[in-house]
């Protein structure tokens, strides 16, 4: 249902995951750690402070940033760009399931050749540098 403002005109909602893309890419595009209150102002004017608050804290629980206190207020800063984040969501998507092995076998399955192939060179290149292996 969309709401409306009292002028009568539409209001557009963001889903989370857009509002998340946009913070990050803000962070992205900062000179340096940030204030929320920055982000806002960068992001527009129609995004409440709160909201801000909000993102900031979720992408916090995911690692996808930082934050440090400088003075009364906290610093951010992103810690992940967009291909972090998404593997990050993989990864709470595989730790969500019980069978890790069928999630990764169902996943293996469906990849297209050049990803497989892409996928062998990435688990090949990372067994060279583990020690253990």
């Amino acid at each position: 249902m969309a709401r409306h403002r009292d002028d009568g005109e539409q209001r557009s909602r963001r889903g989370q995951g857009e509002l998340e893309a946009q913070v990050l890419s803000a962070l992205r595009a900062a000179p340096g750690p940030v204030t929320a209150g920055w982000v806002q102002q960068r992001l527009g004017s129609d995004l409440a402070y709160t909201t801000v608050i909000t993102i900031l804290t979720r992408l916090l629980a995911k690692e996808a940033v930082t934050r440090k206190r400088e003075g009364r207020a906290f610093v951010w800063t992103s810690a992940a760009d967009e291909a972090g984040l998404a593997a990050l969501r993989m990864r709470r998507m595989l730790d969500a399931e019980a069978d890790r092995q069928a999630v990764l076998a169902s996943f293996v399955t469906t990849l297209s050749p050049d990803d497989e192939e892409l996928l062998r060179g990435l688990l090949g290149a990372a067994a060279e540098d583990d020690p253990e292996s």
